[in-house]
């Protein structure tokens, strides 16, 4: 098994390395961030692995393995760091499959006082840069090619409901943010979609989007996937020119999501309401919920305007070398479980 994954993985080696000198050159730094935090991540989809940690005298610490290095980065940056690179370990539960592996390789980067479309031009020359290294002029996943040598295509969420869903997606969100269930729902059930009595108006989004939007991105050229109604931003601050969107951008190439890029919300308070919001919902759907960090919290404060990113960096070795597995571009995959 070994022999056969070879070849992808001195190519994973090979792009990575390519990758580091292209941040050294852009006066980036390399960070290396802690596994172990006392927040994971507080988004209500995300998972993850809880552990304690134990005093010499045996009193116990909840700890988890965070599910990105974000919260960890945005403490450098409110410290005085501008421009920082970060390849991290990161680990997420509930997640195994053929672009899915509870441990895989997170890179990330941010640029203090640069807009996020600046970092829409790196994933362009990070692309063609991994497709260069490993040799190839196309990137490919399972049949589908995408030319990352070519212009990319930038189009909103919007405009990609109304292209390949025929539905008008901000008729259903409010200038302050709100959104309306039922709208959506009417919308969704008029072309033919499937809708549950208890879905909600986050529930209808993710649908369209995995089911009509997904499967049309990035063949060809790559997409850049922008402007996220703000209901649906994470980290990312509201647009100046709309308030019913964000600042956030995803990357597909070949049908697959490759990186996930915000303009940074620095308002503790908003970032506050957002994690509750997103904790009751994991809890009313998975009956548990994670703490927040509050040392995050107060970091927003000191924090500069910012963009940042974070990148699948096993999934772009996939599309650069062929592999049609995660774990074909793992040097050493988890062992199978569950079965």
């Amino acid at each position: 098994m070994h022999a056969d994954r070879r070849a992808f993985l001195l190519g994973r080696n090979a792009i990575q390395a390519a990758l580091r000198g292209f941040f050294a050159r852009e006066d980036f730094i390399e960070v290396d961030t802690a596994a172990l935090q006392v927040s994971p991540g507080n988004e209500a989809h995300l998972h993850a692995f809880a552990t304690e940690a134990l005093t010499t005298d045996g009193q116990k610490a909840p700890f988890y393995l965070h599910t990105s290095p974000e919260f960890a980065c945005k403490k450098l940056l409110a410290a005085g760091e501008e421009r920082i690179a970060c390849f991290a370990h990161v680990y997420r539960n509930r997640e195994r499959g053929p672009l899915h592996h509870p441990e895989f390789t997170m890179l990330e980067w941010y640029r203090a006082g640069e807009s996020y479309e600046s970092l829409m031009m790196d994933c362009v020359r990070i692309l063609a840069l991994a497709a260069e290294t490993a040799k190839t002029e196309m990137l490919a996943y399972r049949g589908g090619e995408s030319d990352p040598f070519a212009g990319p295509e930038r189009i909103s969420v919007a405009e990609a409901f109304e292209r390949h869903a025929g539905i008008d997606l901000l008729a259903s969100v409010a200038v302050d943010g709100s959104t309306d269930r039922d709208h959506l729902a009417a919308e969704m059930k008029r072309v033919d979609m499937r809708v549950a009595d208890d879905d909600g108006w986050a529930d209808l989004f993710s649908r369209v989007l995995v089911e009509k939007i997904e499967p049309h991105l990035g063949f060809g050229r790559i997409t850049i996937l922008d402007q996220y109604p703000v209901s649906e931003a994470a980290l990312a601050r509201p647009s100046a020119r709309d308030p019913r969107v964000a600042e956030r951008f995803e990357l597909y190439a070949c049908g697959v999501e490759l990186a996930n890029g915000f303009g940074e919300l620095t308002n503790a308070g908003e970032q506050r309401r957002r994690f509750e919001i997103e904790m009751a919902e994991k809890a009313r759907v998975y009956g548990e919920a994670y703490p927040i960090d509050e040392d995050f919290l107060a970091a927003l404060s000191l924090m500069p305007e910012a963009s940042g990113i974070a990148l699948g960096f096993d999934r772009l070795v996939m599309l650069a070398t062929g592999a049609s597995r995660i774990d074909q571009v793992l040097w050493a995959p988890v062992a199978e479980y569950g079965r």
